[in-house]
């Protein structure tokens, strides 16, 4: 049987993490791209890391700017603690001794050097350089010299059968500064892959690429989120949650507090999600932080991604309660993240999660709260899509995850969440306050539990420095949930 297609082309790998992913495995050798976005989105940081891992591969690397002088690149690639030895640069911008005298001319504009003058030096480049990959920065000047856009694009087709003539792989950038998004262009490129900056009212910019095309081979559609740090880019992948799949056995998972697990018809199933609502204080967190030490102790590896709390003050409370645990990433250890919304985008966060699934091998996680969850989103619509995505991922993990929602309201049985998420969990749990002989309570129930059984009954919860305790049910009073209960009379008869 003859190869599929995919497997008979040569790959040219980015360097870029994440992004040979979304690829299908890389750039097809020996092909023009086109790379889009506006300027500061990270094209040219792009673009070096691909040369350098050329150079990590042993192959020849040629950078042709018409925008930016090799000091600037130099000095680009310091910042990210890059050397750009072992790659070729060639500067097409105008020479010093064109700023003196009578020239006034900074680099090759159309009013003054023929486009075709210029073309020549990018193919004597070429040809002296006899690279395997290429990056040509940037098409913007390129229109300038041409004039017309008939002339420009004839001269980009020119590129093009020279480039793959030469058995190169070439890179062309574009800042969309002439004419925004060149459709002609896209057209005649083997791949266009756009960046985007997205700027919201607070927080730091967020970044996204979108793969336009890619001839001849599958890659993962719709947007990724990417990152630029200390040491170049980053993408993350689009979860795609049917992808990942692993064996484990379906046991339940116990908190170590009997009336709890008693409460939950013997606790969550692994590769279950437990959603904990109720109102700010009422100890949603507590309770899924005792699951996670309770993980711990049995030798598992569990992680909380905390929104919203300090870590500092989330171990202070919690040894207060006198749940105790070892911080750390192994095995019989709870790590805590701390996530800042207005830094991290959604992306980024679900890598994070994958990070510490598959690499630490996690298999409680707790999620406190799906409140700063929602402050991660650039678009709070596509919320509830997201995070279905990210907990099927979880599930076929075998991973029991506990989600935390703090709802609106103190007292009563009409709070509101700030999005509707419990038809997304297995099981939920629901915590309120209620008034009783002058001091107010807690209370507990589960509402729903997909996997099994569950009691239908309402405890009292109580904490202390023994940790968490729960009442038998209280049968003595109706109208719990709605903060403000009647005791019924011992020979009452409940005609509700």
């Amino acid at each position: 049987m003859e190869p599929p297609p995919n497997a008979r082309m040569e790959r040219s790998r980015t360097g870029v993490p994440g992004l040979d992913d979304v690829l299908g495995g890389g750039l097809i050798s020996h092909r023009l791209y086109l790379i889009d976005g506006d300027p500061g989105s990270g094209k040219t940081t792009l673009s070096l890391q691909y040369l350098l891992e050329g150079v990590k591969q042993g192959e020849k690397c040629l950078y042709i700017t018409l925008s930016e002088t090799k000091e600037e690149l130099v000095a680009g690639a310091a910042s990210h603690d890059w050397s750009l030895a072992g790659i070729e640069i060639v500067e097409l911008i105008g020479d010093a001794h064109e700023l003196d005298g009578d020239s006034q001319i900074t680099m090759y504009p159309a009013a003054e050097v023929e486009l075709q003058e210029t073309t020549n030096r990018i193919l004597a480049a070429v040809e002296k350089t006899n690279p395997s990959r290429v990056i040509f920065d940037s098409l913007s000047e390129m229109r300038l010299l041409a004039q017309s856009s008939l002339r420009y694009r004839r001269q980009i087709l020119a590129l093009k059968q020279f480039f793959i003539g030469r058995a190169c792989t070439a890179i062309l950038l574009d800042d969309r500064t002439s004419e925004g998004s060149d459709l002609h262009l896209q057209s005649i490129a083997h791949g266009v892959i756009s960046l985007e900056q997205l700027t919201p009212l607070y927080g730091a910019n967020r970044r996204r690429l979108r793969i336009v095309k890619f001839r001849g081979t599958d890659f993962r559609g719709g947007y990724h989120d990417f990152s630029i740090e200390h040491g170049g880019l980053q993408v993350f992948p689009r979860l795609v949650a049917t992808e990942h799949k692993q064996p484990f056995d379906r046991n339940q998972i116990k908190s170590g507090v009997a009336a709890l697990d008693s409460l939950l018809g013997g606790g969550p199933d692994r590769g279950t999600s437990t959603l904990f609502m109720g109102p700010a204080g009422s100890g949603k967190s507590t309770i899924a932080i005792q699951y996670a030490a309770a993980a711990a102790d049995r030798g598992d590896h569990a992680v909380v991604f905390a929104f919203d709390e300090n870590a500092d003050t989330l171990k202070a409370r919690t040894n207060s309660l006198g749940i105790r645990f070892k911080e750390g990433g192994a095995a019989g250890e709870i790590a805590i993240r701390q996530i800042d919304p207005a830094e991290v985008s959604p992306g980024e966060f679900a890598h994070m999660v994958r990070q510490a699934v598959e690499c630490d091998k996690a298999r409680v996680v707790v999620i406190d709260s799906l409140n700063g969850y929602i402050n991660a989103m650039p678009e709070e619509q596509f919320l509830t899509a997201q995070l279905h995505e990210l907990l099927t991922y979880l599930s076929r993990q075998g991973v029991t995850t506990m989600l935390v929602v703090a709802q609106h309201g103190m007292v009563g049985s009409h709070m509101q969440s700030p999005v509707d998420t419990s038809y997304l969990a297995d099981s939920v749990v629901l915590l309120r306050y209620f008034e009783h002989q002058g001091r107010v309570k807690k209370a507990i129930s589960v509402v729903k539990k997909r996997s099994g059984a569950h009691e239908e009954s309402i405890r009292e919860l109580r904490f202390d420095k023994q940790g968490i305790h729960l009442s038998e049910p209280l049968v003595a009073f109706r109208g719990i949930l709605t903060g403000v209960p009647e005791e019924r009379q011992p020979n009452a008869v409940d005609r509700t």
